[in-house]
């Protein structure tokens, strides 16, 4: 039997949450074991249900959304968190990936590419919007280019955690890169130790200096 992803839904709107709540539910992978209205609701529920994956709002009334991964996160480090907002702004996409954002996708996006994104979240991905991956890139190419021996990183990985941050999956990255799958495993988990952190989008802040 296919696993199910459980999702937990942080959203104001009620129409919206609703829109979410009926979309999770209709897809074959994936259930809404809970939604919220305000932070501080998710806050005292979300560590006791424990879901695979929280759609979060940023625009939140009292605390935002962003305040509430940050939060969140240490509280259940297991649980990924992605965004799901309209704001496509710099300052508050990095805001989030740096409070602990594991994707970020836009909601004019259709249902489609919202179930694919839960999924490959959930997988180990850190699925976002391609105006955001856009943003993403840009902004780390008019950033100075980091310095891989602060870090010890081999060129190889240095190469890698740039193609990650393209939003490239570790497949996609893998192909770019000219290595096979089990190659990039290798390279992934070295990156990973040699940079003291625990996803792709850690990796990505650190090495470019945001962490």
């Amino acid at each position: 039997m296919r696993e199910v992803i459980t999702v937990c839904i942080v959203e104001d709107n009620k129409t919206i949450r609703d829109s979410l709540t009926l979309l999770v539910n209709d897809s074959d992978e994936c259930a809404c074991i809970g939604t919220f209205e305000h932070a501080e609701n998710a806050i005292r529920s979300i560590p006791e249900l424990l879901p695979d994956v929280v759609l979060m709002d940023i625009g939140l009334p009292e605390k935002s959304g962003i305040e509430c991964i940050k939060i969140l996160k240490p509280l259940c480090p297991g649980v990924q968190f992605m965004v799901c907002t309209v704001y496509d702004e710099d300052q508050k996409i990095f805001d989030a990936l740096s409070a602990g954002a594991n994707g970020y996708i836009l909601k004019r996006s259709d249902s489609d590419s919202l179930i694919k994104a839960i999924v490959d979240l959930h997988s180990g991905g850190s699925p976002m919007s391609s105006d955001i991956a856009r943003k993403v890139v840009l902004q780390f190419q008019n950033n100075r280019n980091p310095d891989r021996t602060q870090f010890g990183l081999t060129q190889k990985e240095a190469e890698i955690v740039q193609l990650l941050a393209g939003g490239l999956t570790y497949s996609q990255a893998a192909e770019t890169a000219n290595i096979s799958p089990k190659t990039i495993k290798k390279h992934i988990y070295n990156i990973y130790e040699k940079l003291h952190v625990k996803n792709r989008v850690e990796a990505v802040n650190k090495f470019y200096g945001r962490i």
